[in-house]
């Protein structure tokens, strides 16, 4: 596992650690929960403009629009 040096204010350590500590938890595993779900958050923006673009182009064979015809889908 990697380790990571952040460089914040001394006040603002000591406050999201006396937080931290009353909700159980540690400042570490706060920034390792937050990571995770921004991390997370850009592969769904990537899934959603995927489906969008799926949603839009659906049926669709090319640029025109004009939807496939099964005897050009199966001609070889």
């Amino acid at each position: 596992m990697a380790q990571l040096t952040v460089t914040i204010d001394d006040d603002l350590l000591r406050r999201a650690r006396n937080r931290a500590i009353g909700n159980d938890t540690s400042v570490n595993a706060l920034i390792r929960d937050f990571l995770e779900t921004y991390a997370a958050s850009e592969l769904d923006d990537i899934r959603a403009g995927f489906l969008d673009h799926v949603a839009e182009h659906a049926g669709a064979s090319g640029a025109g629009g004009r939807p496939w015809i099964r005897d050009e889908l199966h001609d070889r």
